[in-house]
């Protein structure tokens, strides 16, 4: 036999014990009061003596039962509160997946205010290119890039993947500025196989087969184009959310009055079944707001 009994009989026992009547114990449980008897009858063969007295009005525990009444009463309760506590950290930790130029140009310099709104909120990030399953359970939410169409998920529109071509102070004085689309090909290119090239030139009025003339400098992602842009090495695209502070500050200068757009988004994006999670709605409705006011 196995040396603890089954959970079952000992959470009816504890009820038992605790209200010293068959009939509330069962009503609590959702049981039948036969039920109940059955399961008394279970733990007391698997002690080897009787737990309970029966009385006139109800039940009464025999010495043995009260020698262990309390253990089990506060097992129980521990194991309700290993588990609330289990949830509760779930319920506390925010696992956000994002793409490494959103993350440290627009999420990062904002969390702080998203904790001072919730402080019992903690947040985990997780930064790649690589498309996280939203459904398997690890990811809370995601800021994505793309249409806002994907099978399963929830995404709510939150920034236009639009862009502008941008320079230091000190290159454009250096190089001199542009004045027209055709004339920018003989600058240096920052990212020049960057396929958002072609979009904006289009958009500029340039229309011919693209050659830049100069050697360029390619990167991986918009952070590092910016950072290559604000220490004088040549011209990039950026996103305007993304560069604010720059661009108000005089850091990085627009070049040409030309802003084009991807036809893509960034959306905050969820799987359709954890629409009820209040973590993700927090999150949700901070970072939309995020989005509205541009800050």
């Amino acid at each position: 036999m196995s040396a603890s009994p089954p959970l079952q009989a000992v959470r009816v026992f504890e009820a038992v014990a605790r209200h010293g009547n068959f009939t509330r114990a069962a009503a609590e449980l959702n049981m039948t009061q036969s039920a109940v008897s059955y399961q008394i009858r279970l733990i007391e063969r698997h002690a080897g003596t009787i737990l309970f007295i029966r009385q006139a009005r109800g039940v009464a525990l025999t010495a043995e039962g009260q020698r262990i009444f309390p253990i089990i009463r506060q097992s129980l309760l521990d194991i309700g509160n290993a588990f609330r506590n289990l949830k509760d950290d779930r319920e506390n930790l925010l696992v956000i997946t994002t793409m490494p130029t959103i993350a440290n140009a627009w999420l990062a310099p904002r969390l702080g205010s998203l904790q001072m709104e919730h402080p019992n909120l903690a947040v985990r990030l997780h930064i790649g290119n690589d498309v996280m399953d939203l459904s398997a359970g690890d990811i809370d939410v995601a800021i994505r890039s793309g249409k806002g169409n994907w099978p399963g998920v929830t995404s709510h529109h939150l920034l236009d993947q639009n862009f502008i071509a941008v320079a230091s102070p000190a290159y454009l004085a250096r190089e001199g500025t542009p004045e027209t689309a055709a004339a920018l090909l003989d600058h240096v290119i920052i990212a020049p196989t960057d396929d958002w090239w072609a979009i904006w030139l289009a958009k500029a009025g340039y229309h011919r087969p693209i050659a830049f003339k100069r050697p360029g400098v390619d990167v991986e992602t918009q952070q590092m184009s910016v950072r290559l842009a604000l220490s004088g090495q040549g011209i990039t695209l950026a996103t305007p959310a993304f560069i604010r502070q720059e661009l108000s500050q005089g850091h990085l200068l627009q070049v040409l009055d030309v802003e084009a757009t991807s036809g893509l988004s960034y959306h905050v994006a969820y799987a359709k079944a954890r629409a009820d999670s209040r973590k993700i709605r927090l999150f949700r409705d901070w970072a939309l707001g995020q989005a509205r006011g541009n800050s």
